[in-house]
């Protein structure tokens, strides 16, 4: 007789960067558009915070569950100078191990077997993940020409088992920036039916062409249902540090307390101290890299222009993804093992995101250098006209 697994994990969809990341691996040499990471390296200030930690044994040992103090008192600064949340009290502010573990708390923490979660597509993945590892139900809404979810889509997927909506802004996969009416509203609507919103902030600082960011959690009257998620893995280029952080109804704390207990305890002591001296950096540590990005940015869409109309381009002004669509017949994953394979250049397929009709890409450029940015376009370029001519062909 086999030994039992679990049919609900089983279930989850496996997440498609570690099965592109095999194939690229099994491709040395192929340049990756895939993962959503930053080309550049931590401030040189965080140096200043890891010999603090290492002066003090007791940082050896576990601390707060919620964050070390300094780092809270320095997101409290952050969230309102540049967010407009105002934390009133150290209940509603908890430091996690990046904003992948504040969303699993959240949804934890509000949900019951069978509950739904309203998830706009595209979505990112590990929510979708992570609701149905949890015995949640991820109730998804199509975008969108635009890919942006209609306020009347969203109040007809409500039933009386949703707890809570999700907003990805700027959005990953598509880059897209939510307009704050559009949040506004949705933050209203979840005030008024006894929902949550839960707030995906994570690219907050990745805006083009004027976009601007605004978190829901400002709004007058938000604290009572806003969960607030951001990360510093990307603004400040430390994905493998593993800090993020959450701003959560004030009531949930204990709860929230004892999911990361059990889970974490706390998230890496020595992460924290490095969070503390990369906010002395600030937000002008990300801003100054953006013109850099920006550049590679519009040399990729300039490039994919050129390839309309077999390519739809998603206009999009945030964080470093954009997101296409291609006018071919062929599986998106089938694309994406043509792209390694044959031209060796990594992306992303759509349906990783819920996109499943029709054929979607999406392409990270934060991680390519200039030097590099000029030979990764010119592979993916000429792999998405091979995609073309196969078509035709078929």
């Amino acid at each position: 007789m086999p030994f039992p697994i679990s049919h609900r994990i089983a279930r989850v969809q496996s997440p498609v960067i570690p099965i592109v990341g095999q194939w690229v691996n099994e491709h040395p040499g192929t340049i990756s558009m895939g993962q959503g990471v930053v080309y550049y390296p931590p401030p040189p200030t965080i140096v200043e915070g890891l010999q603090k930690f290492h002066s003090d044994p007791l940082n050896h040992q576990y601390k707060q569950v919620q964050g070390i103090p300094e780092l809270l008192d320095a997101l409290k600064f952050k969230l309102s100078n540049e967010n407009g949340i105002q934390v009133q009290a150290r209940d509603q502010l908890m430091v996690t191990a990046g904003s992948n573990m504040a969303f699993m708390n959240a949804i934890m923490a509000i949900t019951e077997f069978g509950d739904e979660v309203i998830l706009p597509k595209p979505y990112y993945f590990n929510h979708e993940m992570a609701i149905n590892m949890l015995g949640a139900v991820a109730r998804c809404v199509e975008p969108g020409a635009d890919m942006l979810p209609s306020l009347t889509s969203i109040e007809s997927a409500i039933t009386s088992r949703t707890r809570a909506i999700v907003t990805i802004s700027p959005n990953n996969p598509s880059g897209v920036v939510f307009p704050k009416s559009l949040l506004t509203s949705i933050n209203q609507l979840c005030r008024e039916r006894g929902i949550y919103h839960i707030s995906d902030e994570a690219y907050e600082y990745f805006l083009y062409d004027g976009a601007t960011h605004f978190s829901p959690g400002s709004l007058d009257g938000s604290e009572t249902h806003t969960f607030s998620l951001f990360s510093m893995s990307k603004a400040y280029g430390f994905a493998s540090w593993r800090i993020g952080y959450m701003v959560m109804p004030q009531g949930l704390m204990a709860s929230i307390k004892k999911i990361q207990d059990t889970n974490l305890i706390c998230a890496p002591v020595i992460s924290q101290h490095a969070g503390v001296k990369a906010l002395e950096s600030g937000k002008p540590y990300c801003t100054q890299h953006l013109p850099t990005m920006a550049k590679v940015r519009e040399h990729l869409l300039e490039g994919l222009r050129k390839l309309q109309p077999f390519v739809r381009i998603i206009p999009s002004t945030g964080a470093f993804y954009i997101l296409i669509q291609l006018d071919t017949q062929i599986k998106p994953l089938g694309v994406v093992k043509e792209l390694i394979q044959k031209h060796q250049v990594a992306v992303i397929p759509g349906s990783a995101f819920g996109l499943e009709q029709g054929c979607y890409l999406r392409i990270a450029f934060g991680a390519l250098k200039e030097e590099t940015a000029n030979k990764g376009v010119e592979r993916l370029l000429g792999g998405l006209k091979a995609v073309r001519d196969l078509g035709r062909k078929r």
